[in-house]
């Protein structure tokens, strides 16, 4: 590369990590990776190993929007930026990379239950999100979501515009939601198929119209302007009659973990614990994907990989491979149910060693314990973009409050102890709900 080639964008200050804007961790600098629908090709998962190798600590991890991120990186911020780039991990301009958060279904174009398949209009929204010069005024942190009603989704990660598909007389509808998320979101209209990237357009242009430069996320600016009324000003033809504003979007409760079905062939997904994976991990998951499936692997939300398109003979020796690399397999895994964040070792906030003591709280947990615990290193929650069924937060070295997850109240939920060790944790975890005292 000569040095008229290469990137001179300074990216905006942002405390969120991007390609470009590598944050200063305790533990070292953080970059983050935007993946196009969480889409990871073997030989740019190649590309992530090496880099965290050369030019960082070895530690890759999986986020919760499907994205990846290098931690511990030292002094060489150009070098790492420039070979992730060559990979084609992200485009040459810092504001069109921040801009890039669209989730899908990992199992998008795949999935038996899609009603339809969400690539070619997530295509155009990436394409309108990175290539429009006024869309790069949005908060790195501004994420929309497409549902094409996938048995394999995210629900309940709160977007600033969702959009989720819906059957009505016979016609495929797009139905939307400002500031909230498909399962339980208010349902403000719906557009046909054909409409949605108009929608997008409109509501990101009406939002940077009407938002003060206080008001960087969807729910801050509703608080001061009505959803009705910020959807009156989008100048589409929306359809806002009974059967779409009753709609609701219906969870399948499919697993993310194991054997995963598609409309042809079978998927595989794979979880590293505590969402770390070693640069060895993430060159075996490319290899097995490359020799038994189709040569990509999608991130997922849940923290995990998803190897698409294998074949069901090859099913049992894919899994065997990527169980051999430390991958969780299965869904009864103690490790699989668990989640934490950084913890004290990579970030100044964290008043408790998370990942550790995940670990050593998934030995105490037995099956009647919550589907899904996670530890917080302090009240911002980082780590995970909705309120978990069981939360652990710290609030001093391997000792934590107990809060479970409760639709009445804000926040974490129900407080059902306090300064409690990780073995009276995990005693109250197994106890069943009605028996948990404040």
């Amino acid at each position: 590369m000569t040095q008229a080639d290469a990137p001179h964008v300074t990216p905006r200050p942002s405390a969120c990590p991007g390609l470009w804007r590598i944050v200063s961790a305790r533990d070292g600098g953080i970059c983050r990776i935007k993946l196009p629908g969480g889409l990871l090709l073997a030989d740019q998962a190649d590309a992530v190993a090496a880099a965290a190798e050369r030019f960082a600590g070895g530690v890759i991890e999986a986020t919760n929007r499907g994205n990846l991120q290098i931690r511990g990186i030292g002094s060489q911020h150009q070098a790492l930026v420039e070979t992730l780039l060559a990979a084609g991990l992200g485009p040459r301009d810092a504001a069109g990379d921040d801009v890039r958060n669209l989730m899908l279904s990992p199992l998008a174009g795949y999935d038996p239950g899609m009603l339809l398949d969400a690539r070619p209009l997530a295509g155009q929204i990436l394409d309108l999100l990175e290539g429009t010069p006024r869309f790069h005024q949005l908060s790195a942190k501004f994420a929309v979501q497409l549902d094409a009603g996938e048995g394999l989704a995210m629900l309940e990660h709160p977007h600033d515009l969702w959009l989720s598909a819906l059957r009505l007389e016979q016609q495929t509808w797009l139905a939307f939601g400002l500031a909230s998320c498909p399962q339980d979101g208010q349902v403000l209209g719906a557009v046909p198929v054909g409409q949605g990237l108009a929608l997008v357009r409109a509501v990101l242009e009406r939002f940077l119209d009407l938002a003060t430069p206080a008001q960087s996320r969807m729910r801050q600016l509703l608080e001061v302007c009505s959803a009705s009324d910020f959807v009156d000003g989008l100048g589409l033809c929306i359809r806002r009659d009974a059967a779409v504003l009753a709609w609701r979007r219906e969870a399948q409760h499919a697993t993310w973990l194991g054997i995963l079905p598609q409309a042809q062939g079978l998927a595989l997904g794979v979880a590293p614990p505590q969402g770390r994976l070693t640069p060895a991990m993430l060159r075996g998951a490319a290899r097995v994907a490359c020799e038994l499936g189709d040569g990509s692997l999608r991130l997922s939300p849940w923290q995990s990989l998803v190897l698409p398109n294998l074949q069901t003979l090859h099913i049992e020796h894919a899994q065997a491979e990527l169980s051999a690399l430390g991958l969780l397999c299965h869904a009864h895994e103690p490790l699989a149910r668990i989640s934490a964040c950084t913890g004290s070792s990579g970030c100044a906030k964290a008043l408790g060693e998370t990942k550790a003591d995940a670990v050593t709280l998934a030995a105490l947990l037995g099956p009647g314990s919550p589907a899904s615990v996670h530890l917080s290193g302090c009240p911002r929650s980082c780590a995970v973009a909705h309120v978990a069924p069981a939360t652990l937060l710290a609030r001093s070295p391997g000792r934590y409050d107990l809060y479970l997850r409760d639709a009445r109240q804000p926040g974490f939920g129900a407080l059902r102890g306090t300064d409690l060790t990780l073995n009276e944790a995990g005693a109250m975890l197994d106890l069943p709900t009605e028996h948990l005292d404040d």
